[in-house]
């Protein structure tokens, strides 16, 4: 069994999704023949963190994960289900010291981070690791923390360690906009890099996206589906992977879905476009319900 080591945070997420035209309609109760303007905000509460949603999609294709994390004691009992999946350490706090995101999703792949606390984020330090990083782990995923800097710190530390380290990569776009330049350097220092279209943008602009050999760069594009870059002796390879057409509950956390089940699809079939297309398999189901409750429903 492939094994994946992700380093990230669990969060309670405050989720509001707009629902417009005949969706609002049912949602409030109106008539069928409404007006297609007409539009409502439904908010759930539930669990998240680009960390949790990078593990639970990895373990669902069938990776052995490792989550260092943020884990809070006594385990509420919402979050227990993610210990049968998991192998879950880190620092353990206090449940009101866990990290908060809330979160607006306009549709059309349109969303907007309100606000966000990162809690006991700071309690994870790269030197505990050390023990972990002793074992062999096919992949090691850092996943969005409080700053780029605090990624690049993680990847640092775990290349000093142990070299040859195949080490992933995610972001967001407000790490992007804070601080560019060294979410540069987590791209030119990674095996794989995730980020979606919107945050490719601000991270390029018009300038062509050109891996290094024998690295991988995923965008995700919403319904759109995925591009994937790679480099090799006939020069920057560029394939597309559709996604499938789903019914859209709750999209938050897909793009993190898909770095996961795509993690876990490349130390099985090693071919980066079979791997792409586990992960948009894997991130198009996701969305059809609320917070990642797929993932805790038998298969």
């Amino acid at each position: 069994m492939s094994r994946i080591l992700v380093v990230g945070c669990v969060s309670f997420d405050t989720v509001h999704l707009e629902l417009s035209g005949p969706d609002a309609a049912l949602e409030s109760g109106s008539n069928a023949g409404c007006d297609s303007k007409s539009s409502q905000r439904r908010t759930i509460k539930t669990i998240g963190g680009a960390g949790l949603y990078t593990a639970l999609a990895a373990a669902k294709v069938g990776a052995e994960v490792t989550l260092f994390a943020p884990k809070p004691s006594p385990m509420p009992d919402l979050l227990k289900p993610v210990e049968a999946m998991l192998t879950w350490v880190g620092p353990e706090i206090a449940i009101e010291h866990m990290p908060t995101l809330e979160i607006i999703h306009h549709g059309h792949d349109r969303a907007t981070l309100l606000n966000a606390s990162w809690g006991a984020e700071h309690l994870l330090q790269p030197e505990a690791l050390r023990h972990l990083v002793a074992e062999h782990f096919d992949i090691t995923h850092i996943a969005a923390l409080s700053s780029p800097a605090r990624q690049l710190e993680f990847m640092t530390f775990l290349k000093a360690v142990k070299a040859n380290q195949v080490i992933s990569v995610g972001t967001y776009a407000r790490a992007i906009v804070a601080d560019s330049a060294t979410v540069s350097e987590l791209v030119a220092g990674s095996d794989a890099f995730f980020m979606n279209q919107n945050e490719a943008n601000l991270l390029f602009g018009t300038v062509p996206i050109e891996p290094k050999e024998y690295q991988l760069i995923f965008v995700t594009a919403g319904g759109d589906g995925v591009d994937l870059y790679t480099t090799d002796s006939d020069g920057v390879q560029h394939e597309s992977i559709e996604a499938e057409v789903v019914d859209v509950i709750d999209p938050t956390g897909a793009g993190d879905s898909f770095c996961g089940a795509a993690l876990a699809g490349l130390t099985i079939y090693i071919n980066p476009v079979a791997a792409a297309q586990v992960g948009a398999l894997v991130a198009s189901k996701s969305i059809e319900y609320e917070g990642p409750s797929i993932y805790f429903v038998e298969d």
